[in-house]
């Protein structure tokens, strides 16, 4: 089945398909196996792992299972907080590449900012230039972050995925991306299924007008605004809708009433100022 879809392009010319679908949280294998099948049978090809949700093994397999050819994939994992430091990341990265059972990654990023993501970055650049990685990014950056990075490295970063919702649309961070050619990805872009949001009169009334679900109203607007969307469900019905929101388009008028429903309210850790320990990478497991 083919998928329609909309690409955007890194800096470097590399071409991601704007919706993908994230794999956190599906962790029993015969419900991954299930879920993940009938996601490429629906027509996802861009799939989101990272070694920290321990199941880039069974992801590996079903894209192997599909016979769908490996280019037609676009692939991205993540190297954890306990990995970082110049050796440490290229070790991760094997270990992921024999996990997936592939030869190059579309996409690998740094999960989180913790000490040392700077020669985590340089182990980066060095699979980059290698062949090894299309695109090389980092997830929950903040721009202090980002800034270090730009003083300190040969190739800045492709893209940053970051937690991104209706209530938490990352204004000021969104249009710092923007200024230095860096791909905006949103993870939570449903602001985790929330309920209250979903639940939200103000998309309950755009969803109404156009015949269609909340959810396919926010992830349209995440489309609209250019981010690139990796939605996460294993309800094979909402999969499917999930994927049905390049047929309509947003009015101008409902993008700012989704506009106005910025609170700042995060439904994760801020991860600025964190230091990173044992402790802070169970909350992690829990929170990510």
């Amino acid at each position: 089945m083919i998928l329609k879809n909309k690409t955007v392009k890194a800096i470097n010319g590399v071409t991601i398909p704007q919706l993908g679908f994230g794999v956190y949280k599906i962790t029993k294998e015969g419900e991954f196996e299930t879920v993940i099948s009938e996601a490429i049978r629906i027509g996802y090809r861009h799939f989101d792992t990272a070694k920290i949700y321990g199941n880039e093994d069974v992801l590996g397999r079903e894209i192997q299972k599909s016979k769908i050819p490996r280019e037609e994939f676009f692939i991205t994992s993540k190297v954890w907080n306990t990995d970082h430091g110049y050796k440490a990341t290229l070790k991760a990265f094997e270990q992921t590449m024999n996990k997936l059972k592939v030869d190059y990654l579309d996409m690998y990023l740094i999960h989180f900012a913790s000490p040392n993501y700077l020669e985590t970055w340089r182990a980066m650049e060095e699979l980059y230039s290698r062949g090894k990685v299309k695109v090389i990014g980092v997830a929950n950056f903040e721009i202090q972050h980002l800034e270090e990075l730009r003083k300190h490295s040969k190739i800045l970063p492709m893209i940053n995925q970051i937690e991104t919702h209706p209530e938490f649309p990352q204004n000021e961070l969104h249009e710092y991306l923007k200024e230095h050619q860096i791909l905006h990805e949103a993870w939570g872009p449903l602001g985790q299924g929330n309920k209250a949001l979903l639940e939200h009169p103000v998309l309950q009334k755009i969803a109404l007008a156009h015949q269609i679900t909340v959810a396919q109203v926010i992830l349209r607007w995440h489309i609209e605004r250019g981010i690139i969307i990796i939605p996460k469900s294993s309800n094979l019905k909402r999969m499917k809708e999930n994927s049905q929101i390049f047929d309509f388009e947003l009015t101008s008028d409902d993008i700012e009433k989704i506009n106005q429903l910025n609170t700042g309210k995060r439904y994760s850790i801020n991860p600025t100022g964190y230091i990173i320990n044992p402790i802070y990478n169970k909350l992690m497991k829990i929170f990510i």
